[in-house]
């Protein structure tokens, strides 16, 4: 059995929304450099809705289709919606992950979030902050 599935070795090959937006609404950045791996997400966001997303990342495959595949599924949703998504749903959406690898997906969750809470703040918008949990500690890399 392959360990990667056909979805992951596309989105690692072909990533979508690489990039920077200059005026972006929203900037998220997470991850650690000790493990290599690093997100960071652009977002436009128009009348409640995520217009457009561009990400850096710097890491494994795993991490790089983690983050591509995320911008696709927030691209054009409400900004709600995108705060609904989970790392588990990334996961499925790429017909899976290797289970060392599923931090890549944690970090896809946790730089949207991100994003979306320097949204809020730069544009004075109030939330939960329960909504926007501290990003956990790259915890395999002790292993």
């Amino acid at each position: 059995m392959a360990l990667y599935s056909e979805k992951v070795m596309d989105h690692f090959r072909n990533p979508r929304n690489v990039g920077v937006i200059e005026d972006a609404d929203g900037i998220g950045e997470v991850g650690n450099a000790k493990c290599g791996d690093i997100m960071k997400f652009y977002i436009k966001v128009d009348d409640g809705i995520i217009t457009d997303i561009k990400f850096e990342t710097f890491g494994c495959g795993s991490a790089i289709a983690s983050a591509s595949m995320a911008t696709e599924l927030i691209k054009g949703q409400p900004v709600e919606k995108a705060l609904e998504l989970t790392n588990r749903a990334v996961v499925e959406a790429l017909d899976g992950l290797p289970v060392h690898k599923i931090h890549c997906s944690v970090l896809a969750e946790e730089v949207i979030k991100a994003a979306l809470k320097d949204y809020y703040d730069k544009n004075g918008i109030e939330y939960d902050p329960a909504m926007f949990p501290e990003t956990q500690d790259c915890e395999h890399c002790e292993l």
